[in-house]
């Protein structure tokens, strides 16, 4: 699923951009006592999920417990290959419209209800229904419609054939009809779903935004009964206080970590550190508001943004300031590679691997200054705009419960002093942060990032003009040529021609720099070995916190 990193997202953990909380010691979290110690697993992680309904869930932890929670049509395996997870089997038509899909017998929501085609049906329609949701009701952008003829049997209907259904069924998590339907109308984004009945492998026991997340195992999964009796995912205000309840034992797994952890982990004989490319990619961005007054939107646009960031000369030259091995290197202490679009390296035949990065080279960077007509003339250091209206001040914010963005807002500051830019650092709460970027654009410079589909379509659709007014688009850029060629790849059937456009459409936006993309991290976890074993560190991709490891790992006897 594709969310935001702090923001991310989702059966996606961010390295960096995760959100935080106040922390509880582990040893306390409730369910400590309520089974043997070694049949819980405790995960320690810097976020916490923003919201129990995932029509309006935002923040990559609240998509890692969906994902424990609930049951999709599809799951994705670590090595990228997409497995029926509700369909027992499915058909598609010759034309590519209809697929119709046998639901398995014997999934059950955790109060009992059969699961039926019809709750599926009605799931599908309800994230349709509401476009306010601010990522699941863009997958069913092409459903004509979706039905339950029998408890067994689902058949969904395409306006238009489309390459990637199985990316766009991934994450429409399958609610209780039952429970949901009073909650289907206008209140949908304010049911708070409290009880968050689910059919999938865990249950939801307890739940204390931003402290902890209790789960309890369902043993009568269908498909994936786990070994443990529960997880407890446990918020930490901070990564040392991870790092530190992992070396103690209060926790048995960790998500994340500062990089200057690694080495001294490394040689810890009861911590094991894995290290690879991540499951769900994360994506550190460096957004600019380059939204134009006339795509302004009309009810919550404050669109403030510094004029001098819609001018293309002046993104390019921030990009040649911009020293990305510097930032990878301060940062991740080299567990990273330079990154260019938004559609990371590690989504293979999707990523544009011939475009050229634009070298880090501040003579040239200001050399294009001089040329744009951004001049010093009162001698101050800072450079004005060119009617000398006003100076090169850009506000630059980041989420506060970043770990690496105040450092790298740092780096960023003294390189772009060196082409006469001057920034003004903030860093603002997440929610804070979220009200003055989309649809807001009350902002200049921001430090954030996404994580990424297994399909790049979500993340091209971010830099369309139609998502200005709906919040999905962070920089407001506009460019008819790219919407045409984002409509167009949406339905192209042919792999190859496809990736064609793809690789066209980031070529575009990297030329534009719509972002600079500074790196794309490695997933660095670590976990245990003395609490529980058979967690899957082999499968190319790293993720320990979803159902890959959690349903087949078992304690140490």
């Amino acid at each position: 699923m594709l969310a935001r990193v702090n923001i991310v997202a989702a059966l996606l953990v961010a390295l960096l951009f995760a959100a935080c909380g106040g922390a509880t010691p582990a040893s306390n979290a409730p369910g400590a006592t309520d089974t043997p110690a070694n049949t819980v697993v405790r995960i320690g992680w810097g976020g916490s999920p923003d919201s129990l309904n995932p029509g309006v869930g935002v923040l990559s932890e609240a998509y890692t417990i969906y994902g424990l929670v609930y049951d999709a049509m599809f799951e994705l395996q670590l090595d990228g290959a997409y497995k029926p997870e509700l369909a027992e089997s499915y058909t598609v038509s010759e034309d590519g419209l209809v697929w119709t899909f046998k639901i398995r017998d014997g999934f059950t929501f955790h109060d009992g209800q059969p699961l039926t085609a019809e709750d599926i049906a009605f799931s599908y329609n309800f994230y349709q229904s509401h476009p306010e949701f601010p990522f699941l009701n863009a997958y069913t952008s092409y459903f004509a419609s979706v039905e339950a003829p029998d408890p067994r049997t689902l058949v969904l209907t395409l306006t238009q054939a489309i390459p990637n259904m199985e990316s766009q069924l991934l994450y429409l998590f399958v609610l209780p009809k039952h429970i949901w339907e009073e909650h289907a109308g206008e209140d949908a984004a304010d049911f708070a779903n409290a009880a968050m009945i689910g059919s999938g492998p865990f249950k939801l026991a307890e739940y204390q935004q931003n402290q902890f997340v209790r789960l309890e195992a369902v043993k009568t999964h269908p498909l994936y009964p786990p070994k443990v009796d529960g997880v407890v995912f446990q918020t930490f205000d901070n990564q040392d206080s991870l790092v530190q309840a992992l070396r103690t034992g209060q926790v048995d797994m960790i998500t994340e970590m500062p990089a200057t952890a690694v080495a001294g982990l490394r040689n810890d004989r009861n911590v094991t550190l894995v290290i690879g490319p991540p499951a769900a990619p994360d994506i550190a961005d460096i957004i600019f508001n380059q939204v134009a007054p006339e795509n302004c939107p009309p009810d919550d646009g404050v669109c403030s943004g510094h004029p001098a960031l819609r001018d293309r000369a002046m993104r390019q030259a921030l990009a040649h300031a911009t020293d990305k091995q510097q930032i990878i290197d301060v940062i991740l202490l080299g567990l990273g590679n330079p990154g260019l679009t938004l559609v990371p390296d590690s989504l293979g035949i999707w990523y544009n691997d011939t475009l050229t990065d634009y070298a880090f080279d501040p003579v040239k960077a200001n050399q294009i200054l001089d040329d744009a007509g951004y001049l010093d003339t009162n001698n101050d250091g800072v450079r004005e705009m060119p009617d000398g209206s006003r100076d090169l001040t850009f506000r630059l914010a980041w989420p506060s419960d970043s770990t690496g963005a105040p450092r790298m807002a740092e780096l960023l500051n003294g390189m772009w002093a060196q082409v006469g830019v001057k920034t003004e650092l903030q860093a603002l709460d997440p929610d804070a942060l979220t009200a003055v970027c989309c649809p807001a654009f009350d902002y200049d410079v921001i430090l954030w990032g996404w994580g990424s589909d297994p399909d790049p379509a979500f993340l091209l659709g971010v830099m369309t003009t139609a998502e200005i007014p709906t919040g999905l688009s962070e920089t407001g850029y506009s460019n008819p040529a790219y919407d045409a060629l984002f409509a167009q790849q949406a339905v192209t059937l042919d792999r190859d021609k496809r990736r064609e456009i793809i690789w066209e459409m980031q070529k575009i936006v990297h030329d534009d720099v719509v972002y600079i993309i500074p790196y794309y991290a490695s997933n660095v976890q670590a976990f245990r070995n003395d609490g529980f074993r058979g967690w899957i560190t082999d499968a190319g991709k790293v993720e320990l916190s979803d159902l890959s490891s959690l349903s087949v790992i078992e304690p140490v006897r």
